[in-house]
């Protein structure tokens, strides 16, 4: 990816975290497929990352996915970022592209450290809460595996659906 449509996407991304919102009736379709310990899951997350969630499903089923496991996966694989703020999350972002030193520097700032390490542990973090919610153990590990797919078919196909979102 080159430097300008790094910048364009997390530009994009900023946009959509500020913007974010889940409608009544989005919600309500979810307990048609959700459990109800998932669907509890689900509303802990920040409405940015239920927003990201719902968009990221929403780009599998266009892609003719219709595999719950991959679905409920899509949904629910930021769970564990909790509600760590916006600047964490440029920051996150700045020290994966530039280097973990911006982590190091923004460790410094009261609270950063806390969500940039929930940031960086939040595949594990999510997989282990949706464990919890009674996922499926295929589904658990798809967002395990988010960053570096193990399922060929179907993790690839999550990771794409999670950058285009």
């Amino acid at each position: 990816m080159s430097q300008t449509s790094w910048w364009a996407s997390k530009v994009r991304q900023f946009r959509a975290h500020v913007r974010a919102r889940v409608a009544a009736g989005e919600h309500a379709g979810l307990a048609t497929w959700l459990s109800e310990p998932q669907l509890a899951l689900f509303d802990t997350m920040h409405v940015a990352d239920r927003r990201h969630g719902l968009d990221v499903a929403a780009t599998l089923r266009a892609d003719g996915v219709t595999d719950t496991d991959l679905l409920v996966a899509g949904l629910l694989h930021d769970a564990g970022k909790d509600q760590a703020g916006i600047w964490p999350r440029v920051v996150y972002s700045l020290g994966q592209a530039y280097g973990t030193w911006i982590w190091r520097a923004a460790g410094m700032v009261p609270r950063f450290k806390a969500d940039l390490q929930r940031l960086r542990e939040h595949a594990q973090t999510s997989a282990g809460l949706a464990a919890a919610a009674g996922c499926s153990p295929r589904t658990v590990e798809l967002i395990r595996h988010q960053d570096d797919p193990r399922d060929a078919e179907f993790g690839e196909l999550l990771r794409l659906a999670d950058e285009a979102n």
